[in-house]
């Protein structure tokens, strides 16, 4: 049996599609199975990370876990449970921004993963990391904006990041998942192109058929008005990455090819992927 975590999250819905067309056992742990909407034959159990009496009888029988985890869940309670039930792999999908080599990371994103990390690697469970920057679902935010006109009006619009598409993080996870020959390793995943967030706009108006603009934002006043409603240090943190990205192409690597036999899609089929969720 396969546990997915935050299985009705982006990476969890797909990397359960990925195992159910695999034909391997595939139970989803959600707090409302009422809703998940997963496909047929899925083992859907509700369970809760913030309550561990409800653990037990999600990881009973789990051969291995893919954890998409919520910043800031506590996932001492799942590994404790996890090791009692004798579950054999946990894969992980961290953040590309923790610095594996430094003693306190650059920011509160990194932390977080990182701490997840070393608590992965202390629980005596086999382990394998999957760090994502920049998953190209992030482009989904420009659908708001679209609805009224034809720009896109951002900060950071000349950062650089090699957008990953959800279906490849799910085929690698699902891969290793499944099979061996992967403890202990920790891989960057990243798409096989590197884009500015102004080019990744470009790609989206030739799909759509619009002429889309960019108008590049002053990242501060934006920062403030969102930290009003989301949480501050985040934001912070994830502004950083982006302004970090600012004038430098992106990392790209071949690790989502060497999993899973094929070159990781690129952000033009990403957005034909998703017409749908931008009004086409």
């Amino acid at each position: 049996m396969y546990l997915v975590v935050g299985a009705t999250a982006h990476f969890g819905r797909q990397a359960v599609e990925e195992l159910v067309s695999a034909g391997a056992p595939v139970r989803a742990l959600t707090r409302s199975p009422e809703k998940a909407g997963l496909p047929e034959g899925v083992e859907v159990v509700q369970g809760d990370l913030t309550k561990p009496e409800t653990l037990p009888a999600v990881v009973r029988d789990v051969e291995a876990a893919f954890l998409v985890l919520q910043y800031g869940m506590d996932v001492a309670p799942l590994l404790e449970a996890a090791r009692e039930a004798g579950v054999r792999r946990v894969v992980f999908l961290s953040s590309g921004a923790v610095d594996a080599g430094a003693e306190r990371q650059p920011d509160v994103i990194a932390q977080y993963h990182r701490d997840v990390e070393q608590a992965i690697e202390a629980s005596g469970i086999e382990w394998t990391f999957l760090r994502l920057l920049f998953p190209a679902i992030n482009s989904l935010t420009f659908a708001m904006q679209l609805q009224g006109g034809d720009v896109i009006r951002a900060p950071y619009t000349k950062a650089a990041f090699s957008a990953v598409h959800e279906r490849d993080v799910a085929e690698v996870a699902a891969r290793i998942l499944t099979g061996g020959g992967h403890a202990g390793r920790v891989y960057d995943l990243t798409g096989p192109e590197s884009l500015t967030q102004a080019q990744q706009v470009r790609i989206l108006g030739e799909t759509l058929g619009r002429t889309l603009t960019v108008e590049d934002l002053d990242p501060e006043p934006v920062l403030a008005q969102m930290s009003q409603f989301m949480d501050a240090e985040f934001l912070a943190a994830l502004f950083g990455l982006m302004a970090r990205a600012v004038g430098k192409p992106a990392p790209v690597n071949e690790v989502v090819e060497q999993i899973t036999g094929h070159p990781a899609r690129t952000y033009a089929r990403w957005t034909n992927d998703h017409k749908a969720d931008f009004g086409r």
